[in-house]
């Protein structure tokens, strides 16, 4: 009976020891999960620091007449700023320029796109691999290394100073990476869609046109706000590229609110920003819906 009493006591200090090496182990855990999630906050606390002040110093100082590099409240809220640049030397005519360069450019990316990826997507070839692979390459050259040799060829075939040179070489900059987004899009598109469009008599442009662009439209709004924003926020070509003043886009006509000796108009340089980034918000507002709808096929190859 001792033998048995001591060993249940034996037991019940064993079940005791285990339960509170549980405890400690599930406190430490806690603990330790409570102390990433803590970190990982912060962590995101200092990244949104980092958008949010360059952000809030544009508005406030938009609204300041007195502007410069300090995130403050204004003294007193103006609209003076927005009236000196709501002009058309300043404002309208660049704008005009960048949305015909950036619109011409971005609607040859995608269809040209399209054009290409379609073969890439839908007919297997030995060649497919390496083609991606070259086009890949293509998206890793920096633009300042091809723009001498564009200048050059340019020049030679009276391309430089023209909309159209400078719309051409937006989409041909661009085009590389479309054609990897609009593949990987239509690769998501069962091909048993376009064979029943073809018994039907629709040829492949057709089928292309009528059933794989639309079924992937969360695809195609991707690559044309893609190309869009890279277009409209490129400096260097357009700088380099044309030479009429008239034609600058806003992009380059930004620069002139950068006086001699360090000089800056602060309060208009954040007015004019604030417009200048106003068309690439619309135009991702009014593609937000396709972006987040995702692809229209359930149900679609059932049967």
């Amino acid at each position: 009976m001792a033998r048995t009493a001591r060993t249940a006591r034996t037991a019940r200090t064993a079940r005791t020891a285990r339960t509170a090496r549980t405890a400690r182990t599930a406190r430490t855990l806690s603990s330790r999960r409570t102390t990433h999630r803590l970190a990982a906050d912060a962590g995101l606390l200092v990244v949104a620091a980092a958008f949010v002040l360059p952000l809030a110093w544009v508005i406030l100082s938009s609204l300041d007449t007195d502007a410069n590099l300090q995130v403050k409240l204004p003294d007193g809220v103006t609209l003076d700023n927005f009236d000196a640049v709501l002009t058309p030397d300043i404002t309208f005519t660049p704008l005009l320029n960048s949305l015909l360069l950036c619109g011409g450019g971005t609607a040859l990316t995608v269809a040209c796109a399209a054009l290409a990826a379609y073969p890439l997507s839908r007919f297997r070839s030995r060649f497919n691999r390496p083609f991606l692979l070259t086009i890949l390459f293509a998206t890793s050259l920096p633009i300042t290394a091809i723009m001498v040799p564009v200048y050059a060829l340019f020049v030679q075939v009276n391309l430089i100073d023209t909309v159209e040179g400078t719309i051409f070489f937006f989409a041909a900059s661009q085009l590389p990476f479309a054609i990897w987004l609009m593949k990987n899009f239509m690769d998501g598109v069962p091909k048993e869609l376009e064979e029943a469009a073809w018994t039907d008599g629709a040829s492949s442009l057709q089928s292309l046109v009528r059933v794989v662009l639309p079924l992937m439209g969360p695809g195609v709004a991707v690559v044309t706000v893609f190309s869009f924003v890279m277009m409209w926020g490129n400096f260097f070509v357009p700088f380099m590229l044309l030479l009429t003043p008239d034609q600058m886009p806003a992009a380059v006509s930004i620069n002139e609110f950068f006086g001699n000796r360090g000089t800056v108009v602060y309060g208009q340089l954040a007015a004019f920003s604030i417009i200048y980034s106003t068309p690439v918000i619309l135009l991702y507002v009014l593609v937000a819906r396709r972006l987040g709808g995702g692809f229209a096929l359930g149900g679609a190859v059932k049967g």
